[in-house]
């Protein structure tokens, strides 16, 4: 029930938004509005104000704005009507619901970093490596540092996680810059759970942090600050904090060497625990691993939003032609079903997890409505980019034969992504042999 109500939640927001830019823009631009329905099908719920009919349909898996005048066969002629348009006009009525659905998305990351923060993007440095997984058998070793990947720059853990991720079942170029030489290695990534994402069996390089210090201890005498992360302890690298820990306690009275990095610049400090033997304390509460948290202000966040989407958009975008040249496994896509488990997992997790979900959905529905396919928003402005630049109409007959090529295409995709959905479903893959 969860993940049906955070589903609907979360579509219902979406449709919403999406619609509503088609109907302001109508409304505005003196088209008159007939439906503005969330949902298709029967309707549950509906009235009718200004000469605007509003309902609630029982298929939520979309919605629709109902213009006067919009079907080439209706009776033509009165200025309200959609067609007696220019095609500047029915330009912006179409692209305001995918630019509504991109707004949202803006909007909704950009809230969620004002009020939550964010953590600053983590160096890909490669730190434990699994034994027998795809990165020992192509060489990567911990301490490296990853440039590129097939040619891509890598400057974040995130970047090289996707990356990665999109890259199952073949080769992959890593260029990674070992002891200050640049090396070559060619790393196979696994396909890993039931949406078969790349893995290559690392995790980052995780490094003790100094989160906070008291006041007149050892560890504020001796120069810590918060964030200082610990790099070296007694000329040995690589500390963890367990390890971290135990020797402090083992070292009361004795004076140890730590390396630190301070704003990324590498920082000696002596520090003597205090205590009885076994028991050393510094007054320090140390993290796991580092964690740089930034607190935007409201132009910040924008700015980080807009950076976050973009990222996003290069990946759909690269996703989406992966799909043509087979580098993208189909079983990747998810359909409403695949949705609904994410919006529920998410919503379990709190309104942040549910909100980051909404703001990528809503991204995803805004770009790809705007992808040329005839019966979506983007295949509507790619049929008057071509008249206009032929310089007349298409006839009825035509048209209909695109839209119905591209209503085509969308039920390969329905169908595509439902079966994918299906076929992640527990129950049904032990019922279904042949799978």
């Amino acid at each position: 029930m969860t993940s049906l109500w955070a589903f609907l939640f979360v579509l219902g927001v979406l449709i919403f938004v999406h619609e509503l830019g088609h109907f302001i823009m109508a409304r505005r631009l003196g088209v008159r509005v007939l439906t503005f329905s969330l949902g298709f099908g029967p309707k549950l719920i509906k009235f009718t104000r200004g000469g605007t009919e509003y309902a609630i349909s029982a298929i939520p898996l979309g919605g629709y704005v109902k213009m006067a005048g919009e079907n080439p066969d209706d009776s033509r002629g009165r200025p309200e009507e959609f067609l007696s348009k220019t095609k500047w006009q029915r330009f912006w009525v179409y692209i305001m619901g995918p630019v509504m659905n991109l707004l949202l998305a803006l909007i909704v990351t950009a809230g969620v970093l004002y009020s939550q923060g964010a953590e600053a993007p983590a160096i890909p440095v490669v730190g434990d490596v699994a034994k027998g997984s795809p990165a020992e058998r192509g060489g990567l070793m911990t301490g490296d540092r990853v440039l590129t990947i097939d040619g891509r720059s890598i400057r974040t853990w995130e970047q090289f996680s996707i990356e990665v991720g999109t890259k199952p079942n073949r080769d992959v170029e890593f260029v990674v810059e070992r002891e200050g030489v640049r090396q070559m290695v060619i790393v196979r990534p696994d396909a890993v759970g039931k949406y078969e994402v790349g893995d290559i069996g690392i995790l980052p390089l995780i490094r003790p942090q100094i989160v906070e210090v008291t006041p007149g201890m050892p560890a504020e005498q001796s120069g810590f600050k918060p964030g200082d992360v610990v790099v070296a302890v007694n000329g040995a690298a690589k500390p963890n904090q367990p390890g971290l820990i135990k020797q402090i306690r083992a070292n009361a009275g004795k004076p140890m060497q730590f390396s630190v990095l301070r704003d990324g610049k590498p920082v000696e400090i002596t520090i003597t625990p205090k205590g009885t033997a076994g028991a050393g304390v510094i007054g320090a509460r140390i993290s796991a691993s580092e964690i740089r948290f930034i607190e935007p202000g409201p132009i910040e966040a924008v700015k980080l939003s807009f950076v976050k989407n973009w990222e996003l958009t290069k990946l759909i975008f690269r996703t989406l032609s992966g799909l043509f040249t087979r580098e993208t496994s189909m079983r990747q896509l998810m359909g409403p079903v695949g949705i609904a488990e994410l919006s529920g997992g998410a919503a379990q997790a709190g309104w942040v997890p549910l909100f980051n979900l909404m703001a990528m959905i809503s991204l995803n529905l805004g770009l790809l409505n705007l992808l040329p396919i005839p019966v979506l928003d983007g295949g509507h402005i790619f049929i008057m980019t071509i008249e206009g630049l032929v310089r007349r109409d298409f006839s009825v007959r035509v048209k209909e034969k695109m839209l119905l090529a591209g209503f085509v295409v969308l039920m390969m995709l329905m169908v595509t992504v439902i079966y994918n959905d299906l076929m992640r479903v527990q129950w049904l893959e032990r019922i279904i042999p042949w799978r």
